[in-house]
This record gives C-alpha cells, sequence and structure tokens, in this order.
C-alpha cells in the first residue's frame, strides 16, 4: 500500500488502533477479510509525531464493528468463481456502562494462477476471530480490551531468474505454500477529571506473527511488536472531548524482535506534544512535535502542522507540512537470503513534505471537488544495489528523492438516487539520480457510480479503475526497468432488500475481463462473480 509515492513500508497500518506488522516492515494486505469491518480511515502526508516511525507517508486505521446500544446480530454467506466461498457472523449487547461484541468471518478464496499459465490457482484462506468490550466504572473511569486472531494459509508460485521474457519468469508451482498467524491485543483504561477537561489514557498493545514458509529450511519466523502508551489530553475551554482548543501529551514506549536473530530486538521511548484548536471563524489549526530516543539508531525530532479555513459561502482551503522518518528493515539490516546480503550500516530514511489544496462545493451544496498539491523530499533513501552476478546489498543512495503530484477528489449527487464519484491521483516520483521510482503509477483514474434502485430497497454501484504510465523492474533480458501496459477495469457490485432483515448481494471484479499486470511477469486477476446474502437483526 502506497501513499503518495512512498515506499509500502512507509504507510502504518493499524488494525483498531493497533499495528498489523509485528516486528517491522509493511503488512501484508493479501486475503484481508473485510466482513465485519466498521471503516476505514486514511490519514495522508507525514504523521510520525502520533504515530512514530514508519508513518513517514500516511496511516491506516482499519475498524472493526462494535454494535450499537442493544441487542444485534448478524450473519453473511457468498459463494463465488472458482469454488471460493466466505462466511461470517457477528453478534454484540451494549448498555448504558459498556458492551461485548464478537465476530468471525471464515473465506476460501480459490484464487489465480499468478504466473499466466492456466496452472494451479494460488489460494487463500483466512479465518479471523475478534472479541471487543468495554466497561464504564463509576462516573469517570473506563475499561476495555481488544483480542484479534487471524490464521492465514496461502499458496504463491516461484520465480525462474534464467527467464528469458516477462511470461517465463513467473513459474506455476503447485508445492509453495506459506501460513501466516496473527494475534493483535490490546488493553486500555481511560480518566476524566476536572469535570472532563482533562482525560487520560493509558494502554498497552501487543502484536504477534507468525509466518511459516513450508519450502525454507530456517522454519517458522515470529515478529512481535509492543507499546504502552499514554495521553493526556487537556481541553482549554471545555470537556476535552468537544474543546475547540485541545493539547495532548504523550508518552509512549515500544519494542519490536523477530525470533530470526536476537539483534533484531530494539526499542525506542517517545515524548509528544500537540495542540489542536478551532476557531469561531473558520479556521482550524493542529501543531505537533515528537523527540524519540531509540536503541539503535540515532535520536529522531519530527514535527507536523496542519491548517484548514473555511469560508462563509462553503469554500475550504487546507495546508500541512512535516517531517517523517523511517527505520530500515530487519530484511535490509541483516538478510543473508535470495542472493541478498544485509547492511548493518544503514540509517533510518528522513522526509519533509507539504501539502496545499482547495475544496469547492458546487449546485448548491449537491457536489464538491477537493484538488491538492503535494510535495516530498526523501533523504537516505535505501535500496537495492548489485554485487555480482546475482548478487544484491542495500545502501542508503546520497541525495534526495522527490514525489510531487495532483490529487483530485470530487463527488456529485445527480439526483436523489444517483450518486457519481472521481479520484484521480497525478504522481512525479524519481530517486536522487532522477531515475523513475518503481511501481508508482504516474496516472491513476477512478470513476464511480451508485445508483438507489426498487424504491430504495436496492443499489447498483460500478466502478472503474485505470491505471496509466507504470514502470516495473525486469528480472529477465534486457534487466532495465520498463512501463508496464497500461489498463482499465471495471467492478460491478448490487444489493437488494429481499426481506427488511435480509439482503441479496452480487460482485462482479474484473467486468470486462481485462488481462493486465502491475508487476512485470504476474498476472492480474481474471473476472470473478460472488453472490450471496446479509442478514442483520
Amino acid at each position: 500500500m502506497r501513499i503518495r509515492g512512498g515506499e509500502s513500508n512507509h504507510t502504518l497500518i493499524l488494525i483498531d488502533g493497533v499495528e498489523a506488522a509485528g516486528g517491522d516492515g509493511e503488512y501484508i494486505l493479501s486475503g484481508l477479510d473485510i466482513a465485519n469491518i466498521e471503516r476505514i480511515e486514511v490519514l495522508r502526508g507525514p504523521q510520525s509525531v502520533y504515530y512514530g516511525s514508519n508513518a513517514s507517508a500516511g496511516v491506516i486505521n482499519i475498524i472493526t464493528r462494535t454494535g450499537g446500544e442493544g441487542t444485534e446480530f448478524s450473519a453473511s454467506a457468498e459463494a463465488g468463481s472458482h469454488g471460493s466461498t466466505g462466511t461470517s457472523v457477528f453478534a454484540s449487547a451494549r448498555g448504558a456502562r459498556g458492551g461485548l461484541s464478537f465476530s468471525f468471518s471464515n473465506r476460501h478464496d480459490a484464487g489465480w494462477d499468478f504466473s499466466g499459465d492456466n496452472g494451479e490457482r494460488d489460494r487463500i484462506d483466512r479465518a479471523t476471530a475478534i472479541l471487543k468490550g468495554d466497561i464504564r466504572l463509576g462516573e469517570s473511569l473506563t475499561l476495555g480490551f481488544n483480542l484479534r486472531r487471524s490464521d492465514e494459509h496461502y499458496d504463491y508460485d516461484a520465480t525462474n531468474f534464467l527467464a528469458v521474457d516477462a511470461a517465463s519468469y513467473v513459474v506455476d508451482d503447485p508445492m509453495l505454500s506459506t501460513s501466516r498467524d496473527e494475534t493483535t491485543f490490546s488493553a486500555y483504561a481511560e480518566h476524566e477529571m476536572l469535570d472532563g477537561r482533562l482525560a487520560q489514557r493509558l494502554s498497552y498493545a501487543l502484536t504477534d506473527n507468525t509466518e511459516h514458509d513450508y519450502v525454507a529450511v530456517a522454519g517458522p519466523v515470529k515478529t512481535g511488536t509492543e507499546a504502552y502508551k499514554y495521553r493526556l489530553g487537556l481541553g482549554l475551554d471545555g470537556a476535552a472531548a468537544s474543546a475547540a482548543h485541545l493539547v495532548n501529551l504523550l508518552v509512549e514506549h515500544q519494542q519490536d524482535s523477530s525470533s530470526t536473530n536476537p539483534l533484531f530486538r530494539r526499542m525506542s521511548d517517545a515524548v509528544a506534544v500537540e495542540y489542536r484548536g478551532s476557531f469561531a471563524n473558520g479556521l482550524d489549526v493542529q501543531a505537533g512535535v515528537r523527540f524519540e530516543d531509540n536503541s539503535v539508531f540515532a535520536d529522531a525530532t519530527t514535527w507536523n502542522l496542519a491548517a484548514s479555513y473555511a469560508f462563509a459561502n462553503g469554500v475550504r482551503v487546507h495546508a500541512s507540512a512535516g517531517t517523517g522518518v523511517v527505520n530500515p528493515t530487519y530484511f535490509e539490516l541483516f538478510t543473508t537470503s535470495f542472493g541478498f546480503t544485509g547492511n548493518p550500516n544503514l540509517q533510518p530514511e528522513t522526509n519533509e513534505s507539504f501539502d496545499i489544496g482547495v475544496e469547492v462545493p458546487f449546485m448548491d451544496g449537491r457536489g464538491t471537488v477537493d484538488v491538492t498539491y503535494f510535495n516530498e523530499n526523501l533523504e537516505d533513501e535505501i535500496t537495492a544495489v548489485p554485487t555480482g552476478p546475482g548478487t544484491f546489498s542495500f545502501i542508503n543512495q546520497f541525495g534526495t528523492s522527490s514525489r510531487e503530484g495532483v490529487e483530485v477528489e470530487g463527488r456529485f449527487a445527480a439526483t436523489d438516487a444517483i450518486d457519481l464519484r472521481l479520484s484521480y491521483t497525478y504522481l512525479d516520483a524519481g530517486d536522487p539520480g532522477g531515475t523513475v521510482e518503481l511501481r508508482r503509477p504516474k496516472h491513476e483514474l477512478g470513476l464511480g457510480v451508485t445508483a438507489r434502485t426498487f424504491g430504495g430497497r436496492g443499489s447498483v454501484t460500478a466502478d472503474v479503475r485505470h491505471v496509466a504510465d507504470n514502470t516495473d523492474a525486469r528480472f529477465f533480458p534486457p534487466f532495465t526497468p520498463a512501463r508496464l501496459p497500461d489498463y482499465t477495469v471495471v467492478n460491478l457490485s448490487a444489493r437488494l432488500a429481499v426481506t427488511d432483515d435480509v439482503d441479496a448481494t452480487l460482485r462482479i471484479e474484473n467486468l470486462l475481463d481485462e488481462t493486465y499486470s502491475d508487476v512485470w511477469g504476474y498476472v492480474g486477476r481474471d473476472r470473478t462473480i460472488h453472490v450471496g446474502f446479509d442478514a442483520n437483526w
């Protein structure tokens, strides 16, 4: 998951506020089931002040269902092309002083053959269980917890480093598979004082992931992250939860580890101060600074500043700026596999960025268009370099890697029953030598329409995604990066209320059965059709 041209490990992915990846690096999103997800929040730009290292390009927080007041039950079942199936259940009970919720989902995705040889389909099987609860003790103290367990088994294909073209680079191999077990847990206590003006939160979070590649000699690899966090919020003009002017103090301790090598263990202590202000004239301001003491790398100080101003006519201008830091991964530091040798002398990557934009309403507020320009300068970018025939290591590049571009987002209620959506990103990302960064499409266009039908009892949604000018490395002759073919993918979904409690659903992904690729040698998925039912009580 790349945001504004950053690497995938520059985006921090959270599930219910807990880091999804244990230890370091990026979280592998393949197979993540969207069943029982309530919403997904995305913050773009450096967020290291609030979230620490590895949040230099942005943060994605996946928030699962909790349930509302009273008792709720739901269940869903879906079947699709090539024998794919999925089921999920959810139950919650909530009163005035707290509640408890449980969700379970199980999905078998028959997959597709990445090699494009019409051979064995590379499947994914994932089961996920989540238990959440909270209780309010007295009038000022709340305790809560969140436990998530997910087990996944997936197949993959081999690569042929003697390939002569893209078609022969990825080789169908029915013997290759991996299992990944994920456990995340958090517990917290929230306390209010001074009539709610002072709010404190003390939390503990654990991420424990184990991956077992069944052809690897070394056996399972276990990575973990533990974090202790304290936050004090002081409302300068009222209760902290609703204050127009709020000051936050953050104190954190985090440690990462991996079973592969004791050298992977590292710790950091951080303190941060943040101010959030909302003024009566339409001005909103946020500013923060963070100091992080790292046991392995140099200490780091990061900052960010954001502001927006809404005019009386609805036009809103917004801007933000900040700095971020990303620590080297274990693989980059210590690996001795796949022809790579790590470099323990690597230094963290650092970046400075800013964005500025304007949001304009039109047609009496029925539509909005937001245009944002963003710019980032990345220092000490880590990259792989050849050290001999078929061997590589890593270095910090000297100079500045630049990413800049424009984001356009638009929404329009064409009628009472039809909503239109538009998104477009232009990205220009290059390394210090001016070479284009790999797997960063220069153009990405999204178009969408949702139509409510059958008197509001049904809806149909169509989405179009067009990707153009995407460059990737070729590990086959002539071994130089090259532009991938442009492509357009159309997805369709529909929902119809069969009864007051049961909906019938339909999803068609890659409706036109487009042949496409995001990585040289790997073939994108063919057309898949899914039908199912959702029930809620």
